[in-house]
């Protein structure tokens, strides 16, 4: 699958493409993305996220996760959600083909429990099943990135069940509540919802890998970190609108769920994390909360 430079580093000799998912898979899955980093070694961290579907076309490495395990990446990966920033290490040339897995996505994936599998990466193949190589296959064969996008949506869409209107109904909620809230307070979610904290702690770690408190202090800190890299904005104020505690807790929150101090991420962020951060402005139909983490 070769490379046409959407959004690249000529100089890092890194690049990131995204494609928009079918109308009919976008509130289950964010952008396609393709990432080619043409070096012998590539080190860097990703930001705390929803769980990923990621295939090794080129490249082997591995993620070490927030409590100190390091986990080598198998060629096809389930990377469950992750509750703080994660480090990789690749030898490359390296290229992988992802694509962020929301909860609607993973309640149709059938993929059980998320916050069983949260900030692990586990095999494809033993979660769902042998025939999953064979996207990864395709992904090496095909050479046109756009039409290895349309046969991997066919692929994914293949393997889906129908969600139920309660899971939609609470992903709805929930989406919402994390998005719009700037610091979320679960007794919300309970009114939007309907459910008791329990539910709601029951619903939330099995479709999005944590419990409600948890997801507002990632979502509060990765919308700040989202608004400190890409706008002109004083990250004191910031810290001040976001009801931290003080200027300590907000670097801390921040570095958390980032890896990277407010000062680094307007000064020195990575070229991993810069180019992810375009997500938020990739064209189409792409859920919001995508556009954050």
């Amino acid at each position: 699958m070769r490379h046409r430079f959407s959004v690249a580093d000529a100089a890092d000799m890194v690049a990131l493409s995204y494609f928009v998912p079918p109308a009919d898979m976008s509130d289950r899955f964010g952008a396609l993305y393709l990432f080619t980093a043409d070096k012998p070694q590539v080190a860097d961290h990703t930001r705390a996220d929803f769980a990923q579907l990621r295939f090794m076309v080129a490249g082997t490495g591995s993620y070490h996760f927030v409590d100190g395990r390091q986990v080598r990446t198998p060629d096809c990966c389930l990377l469950g959600p992750t509750s703080a920033a994660t480090h990789f290490d690749v030898v490359g040339p390296m290229q992988v083909v992802g694509v962020t897995v929301l909860p609607l996505g993973w309640a149709a994936l059938n993929a059980g429990d998320a916050d069983k599998v949260a900030d692990q990466a586990l095999d494809l193949c033993d979660v769902f099943g042998p025939h999953w190589h064979a996207l990864l296959q395709m992904l090496r064969q095909v050479d046109d990135p756009a039409t290895a996008a349309a046969q991997f949506w066919a692929f994914l869409r293949a393997q889906l069940r129908m969600v139920s209107e309660m899971e939609r109904a609470f992903v709805a909620a929930t989406d919402t509540w994390l998005a719009d809230e700037k610091s979320p307070r679960v007794e919300v979610l309970q009114d939007a919802t309907g459910l008791s904290a329990r539910q709601v702690a029951r619903w939330c770690n099995r479709l999005y890998g944590a419990p409600p408190k948890y997801l507002a202090r990632k979502y509060r800190a990765l919308r700040c970190a989202l608004i400190l890299a890409r706008d002109n904005v004083n990250w004191n104020a910031l810290c001040e609108e976001g009801a931290f505690y003080d200027q300590s807790h907000f670097i801390r929150e921040v570095r958390h769920f980032t890896g990277l101090t407010p000062t680094e991420l307007r000064e020195k962020a990575s070229i991993v994390i810069r180019l992810s951060m375009e997500r938020r402005d990739v064209a189409g139909e792409i859920a919001k909360l995508s556009r954050i983490s």
